[in-house]
């Protein structure tokens, strides 16, 4: 696979899924959302322009493959939506991108291609997340050293399990004469740290409290609310419609979880895609 791949008939669509994801940064990193419209617009226009571009050509192939890419990132849009890995924004715009990635004709190539851009999206995504939780901690390290001390006395037990694990691992390899599985005992033994960093960080700089117009469809909850006499329970899938406008006449704030803008990740593998396929790496 060549930088060709991102030229001629594909072009349109590499831009196209450049300017959608830094469209879809800007609403995340703004309201933490991103609107349904616009990940359903970028499946449009895309299909759209396949579909002139295979008529204009005589090879239909062109958006049969887009139709087949949205159908692959259907299901791994559920599945990471579903295993509670994505947010419904982000399995939206993964969904959408499915119609943008099937750079060729060659579908061992376009499985590739997927498969390198998920890798790259956790991977750069990974390293966001974190170096993001440092700028949210020191921007909240009161409340995170408190909450830190009181996560690391709920869950000291873990740590303790993990360094008799580590203990008796470090005896087995050492028996077997194999040093470099001491790594898999490095990895148990700061597991839980970072466990209770994560849960530490959520705890006391990701739950807000707002007033109830600015709550919005798909907020994540903290905890059960009562709202004019009735329940509505925290959730994965956030608020509903019928809820949120029951949440909009009370005046009671609102305890929500934010959570980190994880459209910069599409951005960042996306980008890093295209890197690689321009340098002929792929």
């Amino acid at each position: 696979m060549t930088m060709d791949l991102i030229f001629g008939e594909n072009l349109f669509l590499v831009v196209l899924g450049l300017v959608w994801i830094v469209g879809a940064v800007m609403q995340d990193l703004k309201r933490r959302e991103v609107d349904n419209l616009w990940n359903f617009s970028l499946i449009f226009f895309a299909l759209a322009y396949r579909g002139f571009v295979s008529v204009f050509n005589g090879n239909y192939w062109f958006v049969l493959n887009g139709f087949i890419g949205l159908g692959i990132f259907f299901l791994l849009a559920n599945l990471f939506y579903y295993s509670r890995l994505f947010a419904g924004g982000d399995a939206k715009l993964l969904m959408a991108l499915g119609t943008i990635l099937p750079l060729s004709y060659d579908w061992i190539l376009n499985l590739k291609i997927f498969g390198l851009f998920v890798l790259l999206f956790f991977t750069l995504g990974a390293v966001y997340a974190l170096i993001w939780s440092f700028f949210v901690v020191f921007a909240n390290w009161s409340r995170f050293v408190k909450e830190f001390r009181k996560q690391w006395k709920n869950y000291k037990k873990m740590f303790l399990i993990s360094l008799i694990f580590v203990l008796l691992w470090a005896g087995f390899v050492f028996a077997i004469s194999q040093i470099e599985f001491v790594f898999i005992g490095l990895v148990v033994l700061l597991f839980p740290l970072l466990f209770v960093f994560v849960k530490s960080v959520e705890e006391s700089c990701m739950v807000k409290l707002i007033s109830p117009d600015k709550v919005t469809e798909g907020d994540w909850l903290y905890k059960d609310v009562r709202v004019g006499g009735k329940k509505i329970k925290s959730c994965w899938e956030g608020v509903s419609k019928f809820h949120l406008r029951a949440i909009r006449k009370s005046r009671k704030k609102i305890l929500v979880k934010q959570g980190i803008p994880f459209t910069v990740a599409f951005l960042l593998g996306f980008v890093a895609l295209l890197w690689l396929i321009w340098r002929g790496m792929i």
